[in-house]
């Protein structure tokens, strides 16, 4: 599971920059299966910042569980920027999280219902202000992986970290 890894390894050293700040995270998982959660509570002490996650992998429960909007989801499909967005403030929001991070977009072997090609992927990260700061933010990023669909989980897992991780330390 280290295969496009670097050391330390980035599940350490978001839980690291977490810890310090005194911050939680939850995650709103589709193509990722999950991964993005398994890779946090691999670190021990993860308890201390890691809330939850959501795999959220239908219409249905990323419309149920994050609030994801049926027009998001007609208009510009699953994997698009504008659903990472939501289910990325979606998770920070339910779960009262000072950060949410999103995956969502085709894992293979084949395109899916709207034509994207395998490896097309958009990670969000939403970032909660004080109330009444007015500076919560959110930022989707999207990304092209090559690789079977195990390979493309992976990287979209760690892609989803890194970019936490460069949020956190910005």
């Amino acid at each position: 599971m280290h295969e496009f890894s670097e050391e330390p390894l980035i599940e350490t050293r978001v839980g690291e920059a977490l810890t310090e700040r005194g911050e939680t995270l939850a995650a709103a998982e589709s193509c990722s299966g999950g991964l993005v959660a398994s890779l946090v509570t691999d670190v021990p002490g993860s308890s201390e910042y890691f809330d939850r996650s959501y795999v959220t992998y239908s219409y249905d429960a990323k419309q149920q569980i994050l609030g994801v909007s049926r027009e998001a989801l007609d208009e510009a499909s699953a994997v698009s920027e504008r659903v990472g967005r939501q289910m990325a403030t979606g998770a920070r929001d339910t779960a009262d999280a000072t950060w949410g991070v999103s995956t969502t977009g085709v894992a293979g072997p084949e395109r899916d219902r709207a034509d994207h090609p395998v490896g097309t992927v958009f990670v969000g990260v939403a970032r909660a202000a004080p109330w009444g700061s007015g500076e919560s933010t959110t930022t989707v990023e999207r990304y092209q992986f090559d690789g079977s669909r195990t390979e493309v989980k992976e990287r979209v897992a760690r892609q989803a970290l890194s970019d936490l991780l460069d949020r956190i330390q910005d």
